[in-house]
């Protein structure tokens, strides 16, 4: 019927042949509303939320989350094809939303598909947070045989989102740009077709129409094998930059008029300076793989700084915890205090051009002040003892400085590196960085020989 190994760190997700089942989101439906329950949250008067992105399955698993809301008794707010910020907004925004369910399985590509869990706060349920409970919910299926009578309504969210988004940028004094935007035939359109409209710029689509198959390429943008239409595009339109958006449209990618990629950690590391006009001396996070140029540009423009863990589950209690104002993850999630700590393409997309609004440069020139080290990319190793790997690892580089926040990060003085185990897949994942390339060449080397 359905396999208990779809439940993630973050997220349910897995092969729709084999792995999911209507009975499953059906199921879920009533553990979300049950979870609630044992939280202490009272549902009267309240109601819960469902969207979709468009992958085949979503409309069908969609209805079956539906109707395990409703038997047990909890009016729900249907809004239809959605991104993932529109329905982590409309969770957070309005007061009478206890959370809800979007059916979406983001990048993965068109046999998969999945649920994220959210909370009325905006926060994710993850390993951490509930993931392990709502699980054993679902596989107990020791549901109150009495089925309640409850409430449907439709409703669309997106005129207090643009609202939102539009309070935090003064629209009036952005500059006539020329963008391309590559869609990935994933969800963005259904927020940005409008917000173009509103807004000095002359776009260029690629791929905008939401097609569950994916017919022209994998929907992620940190792949940058997956950009090279954009780059094309964006040479042939004479374009100030392209954007990028992923299946359900809460991460993004840049490509600048040169028609090079941005690399992920300098596209927080911009946007973040943005965000500082605002919110000058605030605390502000950047997960462990990024680049230490974004620590360093950050502090020189007067930041308060500090790393955190990987993964929006944590990132997003991070910054409610401490009152952080943004955060900037490698995988191009980056999270707004403005926005209720949740990612906003939206968002991002208006600083850039504010940024380039402002300044009497090109995008490719205001990225290179990042451009200070030398970064492998994120490598992954598939292997059988992580653990021991690990303990390896860590004899090898006991004289470093060591961090031990988010599996661990080793610095000496011309070179730094995190490895940790993923909590997606069974793999390792490295991320080395360096003064000068042949450090980091022979650091990869080295750590490669270890590992293999």
């Amino acid at each position: 019927m359905f396999s208990k190994h779809i439940f993630k760190a973050y997220d349910i997700r897995g092969l729709v042949q084999g792995e999911l089942s209507e009975e499953l989101a059906y199921r879920l439906g009533r553990a979300f509303i049950v979870f609630l329950r044992e939280k202490g949250q009272d549902l009267s008067n309240k109601k819960v939320v469902i969207g979709r992105d468009m992958r085949l399955t979503s409309p069908v698993f969609s209805e079956a989350v539906i109707r395990g809301f409703l038997a047990e008794g909890v009016d729900c707010v249907d809004i239809g094809l959605c991104s993932t910020p529109l329905f982590n907004f409309t969770c957070a925004h309005f007061a009478d939303h206890l959370g809800g369910i979007m059916v979406t399985a983001s990048h993965n590509p068109a046999e998969y598909n999945g649920f994220k869990l959210t909370l009325g706060d905006g926060l994710p349920i993850g390993l951490v947070t509930g993931m392990e409970r709502i699980k054993q919910l679902v596989l107990e299926n020791n549901f109150d045989s009495q089925i309640k009578n409850a409430q449907k309504t439709e409703f669309d969210p997106y005129p207090d989102y643009e609202s939102k988004i539009f309070s935090l940028v003064e629209i009036e004094k952005l500059k006539n740009k020329k963008i391309v935007i590559d869609f990935g035939n994933g969800m963005g359109l259904v927020t940005f077709d409008k917000l173009l409209k509103k807004l000095p710029v002359t776009a260029a689509y690629l791929y905008p129409e939401p097609d569950g198959n994916f017919p022209n390429h994998e929907a992620n943008p940190l792949k940058t094998d997956t950009l090279v239409d954009l780059q094309k595009k964006v040479l042939e339109e004479k374009a100030d930059f392209g954007f990028a958006l992923d299946g359900d449209a809460d991460r993004i990618g840049l490509v600048d008029e040169l028609g090079q990629v941005v690399p992920a950690s300098f596209v927080g590391g911009l946007i973040g300076l943005e965000v500082l006009q605002k919110h000058s001396g605030e605390l502000m996070y950047y997960d462990l793989r990024c680049s230490r140029a974004v620590k360093e540009v950050w502090e020189e423009n007067g930041a308060k700084t500090d790393i955190c863990q990987v993964g929006h589950a944590n990132i997003k209690k991070m910054m409610k915890d401490n009152q952080a104002k943004f955060a900037s993850e490698l995988s191009l999630h980056l999270y707004f205090h403005d926005t209720y700590d949740l990612e906003c393409p939206e968002l991002s997309f208006l600083y850039i051009l504010k940024i380039l609004s402002k300044q009497e440069k090109t995008l490719s020139q205001l990225w290179q002040p990042l451009n200070r080290y030398f970064h492998s990319g994120e490598i992954n190793f598939a292997v059988e003892d992580k653990e021991m790997i690990m303990k390896k690892i860590a004899e090898k580089y006991a004289d470093a400085e060591i961090n031990k926040l988010d599996g661990l990060l080793f610095t000496y003085p011309d070179y730094w590196f995190s490895i940790r185990t993923s909590n997606t897949e069974p793999v390792l994942r490295l991320n080395l960085e360096a003064r000068s390339k042949e450090k980091m060449v022979e650091k990869v080397a080295e750590i490669k020989d270890i590992i293999k």
